[in-house]
């Protein structure tokens, strides 16, 4: 396995979500019941990607905020947000630094939807605004032997942004077929 770099992050948004499926996400967290340190690896099935300022279903279409200035750092940057009041959604932000763009992770092999995702993995605000690597506690791996042969990658519409307009239709989610 070998620990994706930050230069993997600099391409095109979609270039990024689609070659992030069939890569491991890996998070090392304390656990405190079991009084160790716990390093959960999941296969990246689902993606979904915003491209930047003019994509409506994109946080930085209304401009910078407090909630979204982490999507105008460098690529590799660990987005983190809190939607619906409960749930924590894991974004990982692409292409140039200032340039606010970023990869929404849905789902992998074990855990089917965002929310569920980081709450299996512990992921809050706490990683918000770091950068994936081992030092963070959150990174992405490639298996090598098996990076070499195809894989079946839908296309597909994104899910609840449907007030984007247009944007909502866009066939910017990458799904692993079964």
């Amino acid at each position: 396995m070998k620990v994706l770099p930050s230069s993997f992050f600099e391409n095109k948004t979609l270039k990024v979500a689609r070659g992030l499926i069939g890569k491991y996400l890996v998070r090392k967290y304390y656990s405190t019941p079991r009084k160790r340190y716990v390093v959960a690896k999941e296969k990246i099935i689902e993606t979904e990607a915003y491209v930047g300022p003019r994509d409506l279903a994109c946080h930085s279409s209304r401009g910078k905020t407090a909630r979204n200035e982490m999507m105008f750092r460098e690529a590799g940057t660990i987005y983190v947000y809190f939607t619906y009041g409960m749930h924590w959604m894991l974004n990982i932000v692409t292409e140039e630094k200032d340039f606010p763009a970023a990869i929404l992770i849905r789902g992998t092999q074990n855990f089917k939807g965002p929310a569920r995702l980081t709450k299996a993995l512990r992921i809050d605000k706490n990683l918000n605004g770091k950068k994936l690597g081992r030092k963070t506690g959150l990174w992405i791996e490639e298996d090598l032997k098996i990076e070499n042969r195809k894989l079946k990658i839908l296309r597909l519409p994104r899910v609840g942004v449907s007030y984007a307009g247009v944007w909502a239709e866009k066939p910017y989610r990458f799904k692993l077929e079964k």
